[in-house]
């Protein structure tokens, strides 16, 4: 394993199956939302990042090089949306930091990605529902991946939160349409 890229979460999910606009909850407050809700952030959002890595972690020990890219987002900085958002977030950042820290004089680079909002198959399902004019693809964030695979220093990079946009400044590459998204970091940190 030379590359993990941890992006599995529930979240959207349970927003899609919303039929009536009562049944939108992502957005209420904590003690109005079913504790599935904060199971499903930190069962799937949570655990499967720190398991993925732990039974990686191993393995790019072995190689002395790996990179553990772990896709998070900038509610783990400030409130956005809902409190098991906010908190599955901040500890996705948390685990990069601590995971960064123990595999550093591995040869194993540890980072947070921040992407924009990325036009995923339920984001485009809802297409009215959002501003795309700053959107990422998917294939966008793989591009920040795959460029930071390539760099020779990127441990200088292992605990950080990088965000996607300003990746791709660095490495000077844009989004399969052309465009360079620009970062949120202004608005959102």
């Amino acid at each position: 394993i030379d590359i993990l890229v941890n992006n599995a979460w529930a979240g959207y999910e349970n927003i899609a199956k919303v039929t009536k606009p009562e049944e939108y909850i992502f957005e209420t407050p904590f003690w109005k939302q079913p504790l599935s809700l904060w199971d499903d952030m930190q069962t799937v959002g949570l655990r499967s990042t720190y398991v993925a890595s732990a039974f990686a972690a191993p393995i790019m020990i072995n190689q002395n090089d790996g990179l553990i890219v772990n896709i998070s987002y900038y509610a783990g900085r400030k409130h956005m949306s809902n409190v098991a958002y906010g908190v599955c977030k901040a500890a996705v950042d948390r685990l990069t930091a601590d995971t960064a820290f123990e595999l550093k004089d591995h040869g194993v680079t540890v980072i947070s990605l921040y992407p924009g909002l990325v036009r995923t198959e339920s984001v485009m399902r809802n297409k009215d529902c959002f501003d795309l004019s700053n959107s990422e693809s998917p294939q966008f964030i793989g591009r920040c991946v795959a460029a930071l695979a390539g760099d020779s220093n990127r441990h200088s990079e292992t605990g950080k939160i990088l965000i996607a946009a300003e990746v791709a400044q660095k490495y000077g590459f844009t989004d399969i349409d052309g465009k360079q998204p620009k970062s949120l970091r202004e608005q959102l940190w």
